[in-house]
């Protein structure tokens, strides 16, 4: 691939991310020969239409709500809508529901896959200010395939965490803060590629496999995985099922399952993190509800006036209510708040 295509600017990122990308558009000038496609972290009733009225308050740009299938323009911004992942295939966009990435829908890693299968050596990606590490996989790929790698410069950040684990684990060509990354994305977008890239086979494949799964909602078939990559002992936090390692030699770790979620190894951990605790609250709520009835055992045995019965229940209770506090101290220790979580992995 070469750089003669027409170039895309894929850009992601989450907490704060609004500001940032007001922030940016204002600096971007006009007759940008290349489309741009953000993935905002958004909650599922958030109003994308909203966010994209906002956004061309800053920028002469026509900013849009992707659409499945539109074909794509030079000179146009386009939001991933909520609950729906963006995608890019050649001259047209996709918009699909598909399985959670990284425990997000939209995902970042979705949207610099496809950009780095399809548009390869005139892929550029970009992240903003963000928590956790969606994102990092996807600047990885655009990384592999010859694009190019942007990120902002932490201190600049309103929440560093996401640039900073993009900059711990890929080599990004440009560490910038907002204000220089307008007139640096105008210089990439005028600026020719002479080289010539392959996109590596794993990125394609992946790439294509998600895209079909997300489209056509259908599973990979086991032996996919397998010829993609190797067996792990880990579990899919969100289904259950088995996860395949798809990581080449000297890159990034990365999971899928047949179903079709993916993981990073960061948000692998935290979604085993979120099952444990889940299953925790679970037993606690069981055991409770069984020295509840214990209690009631015994009461009723005391009615009577059965007195050794009575005994029997009220030690089991006894019992129940040892587990009970002993749960409830691992629960209060070891669970933290969803913003210590997020922040541990900056």
């Amino acid at each position: 691939m070469t750089g003669k295509s027409p170039k895309v600017i894929v850009i992601g990122t989450s907490a704060g991310g609004m500001q940032a990308l007001c922030k940016l558009l204002v600096n971007i000038p006009d007759g940008l020969p290349a489309a741009i496609f953000i993935v905002q972290h958004l909650s599922v009733d958030s109003s994308a239409p909203f966010l994209v009225q906002r956004l061309s308050q800053y920028t002469t740009l026509n900013c849009k709500v992707a659409e499945h299938e539109a074909t794509i323009e030079p000179g146009t911004i386009y939001m991933a809508p909520a609950d729906r992942h963006l995608l890019v295939n050649n001259e047209k966009m996709l918009v699909v529901r598909g399985p959670r990435e990284n425990q997000f829908r939209p995902g970042i890693d979705p949207l610099f896959r496809s950009a780095a299968a399809y548009f390869g050596v005139n892929a550029i990606g970009l992240i903003l200010t963000g928590f956790m590490s969606d994102g990092v996989l996807g600047m990885e790929f655009i990384k592999r395939s010859g694009g190019t790698t942007l990120v902002q410069e932490p201190q600049d950040a309103e929440f560093p965490a996401l640039p900073l684990n993009v900059i711990r684990q890929v080599a990004a060509d440009y560490v910038v803060p907002l204000d220089e990354m307008g007139a640096l994305l105008a210089d990439l977008t005028h600026k020719e590629v002479s080289e010539s890239v392959t996109v590596p086979a794993d990125i394609r494949q992946e790439a294509q496999t998600a895209e079909r799964i997300m489209t056509n909602s259908t599973m990979t078939s086991i032996q996919d995985l397998e010829e993609a990559g190797n067996r792990s002992p880990y579990s899919c936090p969100e289904c259950g099922g088995g996860l395949w390692d798809l990581s080449q030699p000297g890159t990034i770790m990365r999971y899928r399952c047949h179903s079709g979620h993916a993981y990073s190894k960061e948000t692998l951990l935290l979604g085993m993190d979120n099952h444990l605790e889940e299953t925790l609250w679970v037993a606690l709520r069981t055991l409770e509800e069984r020295r509840n009835i214990l209690l009631n055992m015994s009461q009723g045995e005391t009615d009577k006036g059965n007195r050794r019965w009575t005994t029997i229940q009220e030690e089991r209770a006894e019992e129940m209510k040892t587990h009970i506090e002993r749960l409830r101290s691992i629960l209060s220790k070891n669970t933290l708040s969803d913003e210590e979580q997020l922040g541990q992995l900056g």
